[in-house]
């Protein structure tokens, strides 16, 4: 049988957690699913429909960015500087209230999705308010993705009133499950002090019954526990085990301030923590300790956040900051080696997510997800270990990306999203927000 796409002649990283290099490579993609990949002379399978030239470029798989609010690319830089309540509340709350609508989310997510493809992303997780339309920019623009309708204890843009939010939440996963095998739908719960202890029941009960997942901000600032109404734990991570709401689908960001009975009980449920360095750093809210995560095993991936709190949704600049703020944090240069964020941000992150067959590296058999990255760059020569991807690649290396056995960007050129339309869509809305 003629496979759809080969690629040749490639440095292939076919594993980024193993750090092993295939000098002369070779990728074969039939349909949706890799075929071969190896090294170029072992390859004896058929020709392609497509053959792409891989000399220059290093193949690997795609990136996983387990956390974002995709709508939220509108609020780029609107309101920088500022400490995370003052943030949200007299910023961020007026500013949904008054600009998130069914249009906005479509066009600002495809605006995200346009900058996660570019800069090598192809499985992310979002939560927000009407995330159909999220879900259908992110299935439009061909993008893997998890897609949360957010959940809270106040009215909410598509969701005025607040008893209604479970409902709504259910209607949105009769939409979207089993519907895209890209776009797996998931609930949100914003955090333990927005949401009630019944609320964050309610959510995960439907989770549970809906076999989804369910992620909630944990722990995100130091005075988090005094906001929570009738904490049943000194901290949020005890509150949400007293509530018996975490387990291995109950997805914890942040975790910031985290102590280590909190990382036992997250390692003993099995609930994975999504850390945003970035977000974390801008509005000064602490950062996690991802060392002590990984030693009581904790299985943790990597996110971005929205673009309100970090500005941009590059995982290249993602990994290279969570390398080196744990060295400055524990004064220990291997405190958080680069082999371990790339594995963060690719083969963990890519069990997190829950699609089937999906880790991240690339074998027959696998879903074909991948990136190729331009190395004919002095900031790229020489490459001798994968660290040099945390340390010194960004988004703007990226010149090709498959996602699913589709060919979403093309030598630099977004074939899924008219890109002009969107940039102009969301210049529209923003002129609006500043009147």
């Amino acid at each position: 049988m003629e496979a759809d796409i080969l690629i040749t002649d490639t440095l292939l990283l076919p594993d980024p957690g193993q750090d092993t290099f295939i000098p002369s490579g070779c990728v074969a993609i039939c349909g949706a699913t890799i075929t071969y990949a190896g090294p170029m002379e072992n390859y004896n399978g058929p020709r392609a429909k497509q053959t792409i030239d891989g000399r220059g470029l290093l193949t690997m798989p795609g990136l996983i960015n387990l956390h974002g609010h995709a709508p939220m690319t509108l609020f780029r830089g609107l309101a920088d500087d500022l400490e995370l309540t003052d943030w949200l509340e007299n910023h961020i709350f007026p500013a949904e209230a008054k600009h998130v609508n069914t249009e906005m989310a479509y066009w600002c997510s495809t605006l995200a999705a346009a900058e996660m493809i570019l800069s090598g992303t192809t499985t992310t997780a979002d939560g927000y308010f009407f995330e159909t339309e999220v879900a259908r920019a992110f299935a439009d623009a061909g993008l893997r993705a998890v897609a949360a309708q957010g959940i809270i204890d106040f009215p909410a843009p598509g969701v005025e009133a607040p008893e209604k939010n479970i409902a709504a939440a259910a209607a949105f996963l009769d939409r979207w499950q089993g519907k895209n095998p890209l776009i797996r739908p998931a609930l949100f719960s914003h955090s333990p002090y927005s949401c009630s202890n019944e609320t964050l029941l309610k959510a995960k009960q439907l989770a549970r019954e809906r076999g989804v997942k369910l992620f909630i901000h944990v722990a995100e600032t130091k005075h988090e526990i005094s906001m929570i109404r009738e904490p049943l734990g000194p901290t949020p991570v005890q509150h949400l085990h007293g509530l018996g709401i975490l387990d291995a689908d109950t997805i914890c960001v942040h975790c910031v301030w985290t102590d280590a009975r909190d990382m036992d009980i997250l390692s003993g449920q099995g609930s994975p923590v999504v850390i945003c360095p970035q977000s974390n750093l801008k509005l000064a809210s602490g950062m996690a300790n991802l060392p002590l995560m990984l030693e009581k095993g904790v299985r943790v991936g990597l996110g971005t956040d929205g673009c309100a709190s970090n500005n941009g949704l590059d995982m290249f600049r993602e990994m290279d900051i969570c390398a080196k703020i744990q060295k400055l944090k524990t004064l220990d240069p291997v405190a958080t080696p680069a082999n371990k964020v790339l594995d963060l941000a690719t083969t963990k992150g890519a069990l997190i997510s829950g699609f089937p067959g999906h880790s991240a590296t690339l074998a027959p058999g696998k879903p074909a997800d991948l990136i190729m990255l331009d190395l004919v760059q002095p900031h790229l020569t020489p490459l001798y270990t994968a660290d040099l991807l945390v340390y010194a690649a960004s988004g703007a290396d990226v010149r090709t990306v498959i996602i699913n056995g589709r060919i979403i960007l093309e030598q630099g050129r977004l074939l899924s999203i008219n890109i002009d339309e969107t940039l102009e869509q969301v210049r529209t809305m923003a002129c609006a927000v500043l009147q």
